[in-house]
């Protein structure tokens, strides 16, 4: 049986900012790593953004992973004993451990009618013709496909939908996209920023089918024959689907974590069992700023959640207040945002362009919840510093209010 002082469950970028914090104050410690993908850490963003704009696929690797840390990678943690401190994985290995961290993770939800099996866990697509995207190998499969493919057919109008399709576009592909939802990004954007993006990408070359239910899929020689249930039939020749992820609790929760909507974890990232963490997609967390648990699925609260979990495990009394961003490209438009988009709530413009520059509030009560910054950079601490504002606001005190020199 190996056995570390810090173990480590899951390999993406969560796993490699917990080493840091670990190394941070702990040198020499002993740091075990289980992942299911066969690769090493590496950057999950440039799969749908830089990569396909010609960066090389080296400069994705995580470097973090190099010190002094033992890999165990192409396999899956199938139990955890919190009694005893000891992992298992799929090929009977055992690891026992002083401190857990869970960084497991999400998984990509299946379209219901695809039955294909997925049995590699270094993949998200396993035998299904529909590519998950999600993983480098994801990322390989496609690449490869649009070397002598035409035809792609995007499933989603979410980060996945509007970025996969930007990149094959931008790659001299036709594309045609399939969203439920009235408008590209319906559950962040505000419906007027929708129907600019639905025209954006139109024009740009897309092939946007809105409110569209894909309802099942044939192979019709190598090409694949797409359903809709109220706008007919699509012949492609590669399908890829981004129709949202789910978090990877299963371990956690036959262990007997507490689980809601991800691994509960409290200020200083543990789990309901103390020796045990949990950080990433799969971790929801008490948020100081917005006084609310939220989970968060982005590139920055995998790094800042990642090395403040090593950090605690290695001693630290450090609670984790920090309220993450994102950020996105839309071929040549961009963002960053911060705090809850949700276009239900009251929505405040201040566009220097419409559509084209400017930031968008999202008010509840008073009190600004989330800013969307339109082609604006730079300003996401200014935004954290107006979310954290008690308020109350009126719309016309935001107007102006951002961006702010540096």
């Amino acid at each position: 049986m190996s056995q570390f002082k810090y173990l480590i469950i899951g390999g993406g970028m969560t796993a490699d900012a917990a080493v840091e914090g670990i190394r941070d104050l702990d040198a020499s410690g002993a740091i075990g790593l289980i992942g299911a993908e066969p690769d090493a850490p590496y950057n999950r963003p440039p799969l749908s953004k830089g990569l396909w704009k010609g960066e090389a696929v080296d400069s994705i690797w995580r470097k973090n992973i190099d010190r002094g840390v033992a890999l165990n990678l192409g396999r899956k943690a199938v139990a955890l004993d919190p009694r005893t401190k000891t992992v298992t994985d799929d090929r009977g290995a055992a690891y026992q451990y002083e401190k857990l961290l869970l960084a497991t993770g999400a998984s990509p939800r299946r379209l219901p009618f695809d039955k294909s099996s997925s049995t590699d866990p270094g993949a998200s697509s396993g035998t299904s013709p529909v590519i998950y995207y999600r993983t480098l190998r994801d990322y390989k499969s496609l690449h490869a496909l649009t070397a002598r493919k035409r035809r792609f057919a995007v499933i989603g109008g979410g980060f996945i939908g509007w970025e996969v399709a930007a990149a094959l576009v931008m790659n001299g592909r036709e594309v045609v996209m399939f969203f439920p939802e009235e408008t590209i990004g319906a559950r962040i954007y505000p419906a007027e920023l929708g129907r600019f993006l639905n025209q954006f990408y139109t024009e740009k070359g897309a092939r946007v089918i809105a409110r569209s239910q894909v309802v099942g899929l044939d192979k019709v020689g190598e090409a694949t024959r797409i359903h809709t249930q109220n706008h007919g039939d699509f012949e492609v020749d590669a399908v890829v689907a981004g129709v949202g992820v789910l978090p990877e609790t299963a371990l956690a929760q036959a262990a007997g974590l507490a689980i809601d909507n991800g691994i509960v974890v409290d200020e200083f990232l543990r789990t309901s069992e103390p020796h045990i963490y949990a950080a990433g997609d799969v971790a929801n967390f008490p948020n100081p700023v917005l006084g609310r648990r939220m989970r968060v699925e982005h590139e920055d609260n995998a790094n800042s959640m990642g090395r403040a979990a090593g950090r605690c495990m290695a001693g630290a009394a450090e609670g984790y207040t920090h309220l993450p961003f994102f950020y996105s490209d839309l071929f040549d438009q961009g963002y960053e945002a911060v705090g809850e988009l949700d276009p239900r709530l009251e929505i405040v413009t201040d566009w220097k362009e419409p559509n084209r520059e400017g930031v968008i509030y999202y008010m509840r009560e008073g009190r600004v919840r989330g800013v969307l910054l339109w082609n604006i950079f730079g300003q996401v601490e200014e935004a954290t510093r107006l979310i954290a504002a008690p308020g109350p606001f009126r719309a016309a005190e935001l107007k102006g209010r951002l961006p702010r020199a540096a």
